[in-house]
């Protein structure tokens, strides 16, 4: 949603380094991420890789050649079978002159699935996920050149990238959606074509994605049940991280708001009048007396029906308030991780503040030529979320054009009644603390609020039951050591600092839905916590069965 928030702040307004070199073998290594071969250091200076050899890739054919991927800009290592391009929504081309733009990792071992991930916005590029979050390659904010990331999920399974809908990123075509019923339907068609390029039938398909993909993944995956074809469509779980299931605009933001503000005020650093102002919209608008009802496991039955009007209940909006107050004090707040401060890091794939603005004469990594010549990308301009918004129209539930009902109503019970592995997660930043008369559950999402996501849990059935039973308090830990920064460790004599993470949060399961907490993560939580995402989307591909 990262041109979701820009579009917010305008509305609020109008209503009031570290290069990461380590890539050391340690025990449990994941070998195949971390290995340095093919790297090329002229005077200090990274080049780009040029590959050694194709032998041994599991997807290199005559048809699919001609989106093999031979190197990168700025890539010094080489990162093995990798595919990018665009496919045609249908396969004759005759009908539709649509396209959507992919990334295709294989696993490093073959196996018969593969993981869809999609960005959110809505129509912020999945290549960013690619490059910052968990794909083969890391280029981080503020760090000097992209490195290997030891924690992709591509060592896990085959990884799919995908812009989408059209209007997003690399994707072309005219812009027709009204509803993600049609979105879904696009994509199921496209995705067919996809593997037939590529050769895949019978592989087991799960769905990933981040923030506004809350409402494209179960709804894509709730198409591809009704296709009932195993061949090409047999999903067997989704992962939601930070996800728009629910009333976002209102449920996910502004009720639970203020607590999350005073639970965090030592980082917006609010006056006792503004925390005031927030205080009294948050009691006289209902919202306390909301969560009081609603936040509690069981829930008492379901919540009163929301629907956001961003012009007449500005009295009634503390995050507008808020995200109208806070750059006075910070003026690089950044509310996909509000633990970040001045100064603005400079970012690779282009935006460097929460208003949409890009480094002054800065290209984004994937709209300079050489790059979208070696990823076999239109000749288009690039941008991490479109200029313009990916449906035609107004209205619906959140007035975005989307005029598809939450996917609490229907799609996403669903998807977790049908595969019994679906993962929802969430940032958290402190300790874990859930209170329900408070809300103060510390995390630090500022945009999709980890107690605005289980309130829309409480308001979803499935399974026969409404909302979780129980409250999460299991404990989250994470046994893998580090691999990123190994090497760092080790040159300053302080081998063993950097071992397992221990406690990374709070998750809870019942009836085919697991909802975890991770600490110290921000919106993206594979970018923040990519060893926890790790254990994640182990969970939801069966690897392991609990945490």
């Amino acid at each position: 949603m990262k041109w979701e928030f820009a579009l917010l702040l305008n509305l609020a307004f109008v209503s009031a380094t570290h290069h990461g070199s380590g890539r050391g073998h340690r025990k449990g290594c994941l070998d195949s991420a971390v290995s340095s071969k093919g790297m090329k250091i002229v005077d200090g200076v990274n080049t780009t890789a040029s590959r050694t050899s194709t032998e041994g890739y599991n997807f290199l054919t005559n048809q699919t050649e001609q989106y093999l991927v031979t190197s990168l800009p700025e890539v010094s290592f080489e990162f093995g079978e990798l595919y990018s391009g665009s496919i045609s929504m249908d396969a004759d081309n005759s009908t539709n002159n649509s396209s959507l733009f992919f990334m295709f990792k294989p696993a490093s071992t073959a196996v018969d699935e593969v993981v869809v991930y999609l960005n959110g916005g809505p129509g912020c590029s999945s290549l960013t996920a690619f490059m910052q979050e968990n794909g083969p390659i890391s280029w981080q904010p503020g760090t000097f050149a992209p490195v290997q990331n030891p924690y992709g999920w591509s060592n896990l399974t085959n990884m799919l990238w995908v812009d989408q809908p059209v209007g997003t990123g690399f994707s072309q075509g005219p812009i027709t959606a009204t509803s993600q019923e049609e979105i879904a339907a696009d994509f199921v068609r496209w995705f067919k074509n996809w593997q037939r390029a590529f050769g895949i039938s019978n592989y087991k398909i799960y769905l990933a994605g981040e923030s506004y993909a809350g409402r494209y993944v179960p709804y894509i995956g709730s198409a591809m049940l009704d296709a009932n074809d195993a061949a090409y469509f047999d999903l067997k779980g989704s992962l939601l991280y930070s996800p728009t299931i629910g009333s976002f605009m209102y449920a996910q933001e502004q009720i639970v708001a203020y607590p999350f503000i005073a639970s965090h005020n030592n980082l917006f650093n609010f006056n006792q009048t503004q925390m005031a102002t927030m205080e009294s919209m948050h009691l006289g608008c209902g919202y306390q007396n909301f969560t009081d009802t609603y936040l509690t496991f069981p829930p008492p039955g379901y919540q009163l029906e929301l629907v956001w009007n961003s012009t007449a209940m500005q009295s009634c909006a503390p995050w507008n308030y808020a995200s109208a107050n806070v750059f006075n004090i910070n003026p690089c707040f950044n509310p996909y991780a509000i633990n970040l401060m001045c100064p603005l890091l400079y970012n690779p794939t282009g935006t460097a503040h929460s208003t949409g603005q890009t480094t002054a004469g800065q290209t984004p990594y994937f709209d300079r030529s050489d790059v979208k010549a070696a990823i076999h990308a239109p000749n288009i301009t690039w941008e991490a979320c479109a200029p313009r918004s990916v449906f035609v129209g107004s209205g619906g539930p959140e007035n975005k054009g989307d005029t598809s009902a939450d996917p609490i109503q229907s799609v996403l019970p669903r998807v977790i009644e049908a595969t019994n592995r679906v993962l929802v997660g969430t940032g958290t930043f402190g300790k874990l603390n859930l209170v329900e008369s408070g809300l103060t559950t510390p995390n630090s999402d500022f945009v999709v609020i980890s107690n605005g996501t289980l309130l829309a849990i409480q308001n979803m059935t499935w399974g026969g039951e409404l909302g979780f039973q129980t409250a999460p308090n299991a404990t989250f830990t994470v046994e893998m050591e580090d691999l990123m920064y190994v090497d760092n460790f080790a040159a300053a004599g302080l081998v063993g600092w950097d071992g397992a993470q221990g406690r990374m949060g709070t998750y809870h399961y019942e009836r085919g839905l697991m909802f975890v907490e991770t600490m110290q993560a921000g919106h993206m939580v594979a970018q923040f916590q990519p060893r926890a995402a790790f254990k994640h989307l182990q969970w939801v591909l069966g690897r392991i069965d609990t945490f």
